[in-house]
Order: C-alpha cells, then sequence, then structure tokens
C-alpha cells in the first residue's frame, strides 16, 4: 500500500498491508502531534479536512482515520476529484437514474452512494466546480442527496474526509471555492508536514518501503548503504513521502545504488566549479542560465513525481496552461511520459563509498 495516498476507488480498507502506526507517524514532534490530533478526531463523526503538500500521505491518514472511526465497519471509497473531468464528476458522485441523459440507459449508483454507512474521501476538494460544490454543500448539511434526473432524495449515512495541497483561503478569494462549503468541511482539520520537516524520519520510511517492495517485486537486492541514507538525510525531498517512495522502488528494481545516487545528485546539482575558470573571466550570463534552467527542469520534475507524472495536475500545481509545460518537459529534455519503473537520466556519475 502506497504510504505516500492513492489514485484508486476502494470500498474496504485492507488491514493486512496498511503501514503500522510507527511508520505513519514516525518520531518527528510534528507528526507525533498530528497523531493526537487524528486519534481524536477519529473518534468523531464530522466532517475533516485534511491538508498538505502533494505526496505528503493525505491517503493514508483518511485510510487511518476510518479504520479507526465508528463506522470502520463501513466501506471506505475514494475519489480523486482531480482525475475525473468536471462534466462527469457530479454522476460518478452522485449518480443518475436510467433515461436522465443521452446514454443513461441504466440507473447507476454514485460514490456517495456507495459509501452509505463507512466513509467518502474526497482528495483533491478544491478541483470541484462551484456547481456542483453547492450540491456537496447539501450533502453535508442535510445528509442527502439526489441523482441526476431523480425527483426524490436519498438519505445517507457518511463521514466525509477532504483533502487539498492548495490552501482553500486562497481558493476562495480568488472566487473558486465557496466559504460555506468551506466551513462545513473544516469542521475538523489536520495540516500534514513536507517530508523536508521530519527528516528523521526518512530511515524509518525508507526501510518500509524497501521491504514493501523487495517483497512485491521479490528481489534480493540488499537494504541501502550508510551512504545513500546519508544522502538522503541532505535531500529536500520536494516530491516529500510518495517520491521517497518512487526512489525506494527504483532502487529495489534497479539494484543500483550509484543510479539513485545520481538521481538525487541531479536535484543539488549547479555549473560544476571544474567548469569555470578558477583563474580567469566567468561568462556570468551563461552560468546563470544554465542555473535557471536546472532549477526549471528540478521544479518541473518534482511537480511531475508529486502527480504521478499526471501533466495536467502537474500544470495546474505550476499554474501553467497544460501546453506551455509540454512545451517545457521538451525544452528540459524530460521525457513526455514515465513508467514508475523507468530510471531517470544520471547527469553525473558519483561514486558511493560501502560503509
Amino acid at each position: 500500500m502506497a504510504l505516500a495516498g492513492t489514485q484508486k476507488v476502494s470500498l474496504t480498507v485492507r488491514t493486512d498491508d496498511f503501514p503500522p502506526e510507527e511508520v505513519i507517524f514516525g518520531r518527528s514532534a510534528t507528526m507525533q502531534a498530528c497523531h493526537q490530533k487524528l486519534q481524536k478526531f477519529a473518534a468523531t463523526p464530522v466532517p475533516l479536512l485534511i491538508q498538505g503538500e502533494s505526496g505528503t500521505g493525505k491517503g493514508v491518514m483518511a485510510r487511518y482515520i476510518h479504520s479507526r472511526s465508528n463506522v470502520a465497519a463501513g466501506p471506505f471509497v475514494s475519489v480523486n476529484c482531480a482525475a475525473i473531468p468536471g462534466t462527469l464528476l457530479e454522476s460518478e458522485l452522485f449518480g443518475y437514474e436510467k433515461g436522465a441523459f443521452t446514454g443513461a440507459y441504466v440507473t447507476k449508483p454514485g460514490r456517495v452512494e456507495m459509501a452509505n454507512t463507512g466513509t467518502l474521501f474526497l482528495d483533491g476538494i478544491d478541483e470541484i466546480d462551484l456547481g456542483l460544490q453547492a450540491k456537496l454543500l447539501q450533502l453535508l448539511q442535510d445528509a442527502q442527496f439526489s441523482r441526476i434526473g431523480a425527483r426524490e432524495d436519498i438519505a445517507v449515512q457518511i463521514r466525509v474526509i477532504c483533502a487539498t495541497n492548495r490552501p482553500l483561503e486562497r481558493e476562495i478569494a480568488a472566487g473558486r471555492f465557496r466559504v460555506d462549503l468551506y466551513y462545513r468541511i473544516n469542521v475538523a482539520a489536520v495540516e500534514l508536514p513536507a517530508l523536508r520537516a521530519r527528516m528523521q524520519d526518512v530511515p524509518q520510511l525508507a526501510a518500509h518501503f524497501y521491504e514493501q517492495h523487495r517483497k512485491r517485486h521479490k528481489s534480493s537486492v540488499r537494504p541501502i548503504s550508510p551512504a545513500l541514507l546519508r544522502l538522503f538525510e541532505k535531500h529536500s525531498w520536494p516530491g516529500n513521502i510518495r517520491e521517497l517512495e518512487n526512489l525506494m522502488e527504483r532502487y529495489v528494481i534497479l539494484g543500483s545504488e550509484e543510479a539513485i545516487g545520481a538521481e538525487l545528485a541531479n536535484w543539488e546539482r549547479i555549473p560544476a566549479t571544474s567548469e569555470m575558470p578558477m583563474n580567469g573571466p566567468i561568462h556570468l550570463k551563461k552560468v546563470t542560465r544554465q542555473a535557471v534552467q536546472e532549477l526549471e527542469r528540478k521544479i518541473i520534475l518534482s511537480a511531475l513525481e508529486a502527480n504521478r507524472w499526471n501533466r495536467k495536475r502537474a500544470a495546474s500545481d505550476l499554474r501553467i496552461s497544460y501546453r506551455a509545460l509540454l512545451y517545457k518537459i521538451r525544452q528540459a529534455g524530460l521525457p513526455p511520459k514515465r513508467s514508475s519503473h523507468a530510471a531517470p537520466r544520471p547527469p553525473a556519475n558519483i561514486p558511493l563509498a560501502s560503509d
């Protein structure tokens, strides 16, 4: 189970592959404070808002809360609001009646209905358009909704958990999010820290992902060395826990610390001093342009990694158009698509001494 969230819809929370609490919360003071909050929130049926950067584990936290709530025996239904086009999201959430529109040949229950007596997790709540926000507000206020094309409301008993990686106050100020809905979903709230703010948890998380993916891929690769772990502890982890998990999976598959070390070096790389004359003129504009290009490449790659290479979501996070992102991906020499198993283009070869 991915610690950094999920893109899938599930009706149950499996306990056999769920990360243990000591892995989820680690040892850092910030995560221990989150742990105390979530234990209290889990016991109440009020709506919960989970905030945090992409890849910080919001999906796993939602499952953790569900598994310890009074609706744990009910279904857990996860909806990635950003992955479903706005025109289809209403029918996905609320379902439709037969004949409601062209192509509605049968009655289809939505995911709200599927979550009855359990938990509905709306990941990317900020992606829902204003019209659909009004219908969601009715669900939260009245505990009932109507399918598209229906004349009667359906009552449900569900716990609603929402997640976002954007400050909703900013979305409200921009007119993209209803203030009344914000106060309705923000009865209880928790902010998940970025991985760079809980670096002491990196070794434990790395060990967990190593073991998880070693079993999954039936690999005999040895655990990472202290030398590579020191590189982990110096890395800023812009993609947070998801980036760490992806990196550990690539290590398990490739079995090469040099390849992983080269990838980490790519993030920290600036024009090397050996490329510039030490006792002569320096072409400032050229060096600056190279540094800016490399920084932009790092930021784009970070956004792509954080969004599992969903380029539309990455463009949204970067506040640029989808077309502009495609151009910049080509300009930076990045592949248009990337398999989770694909090794990155190493910019440099840095030998790692085994400790």
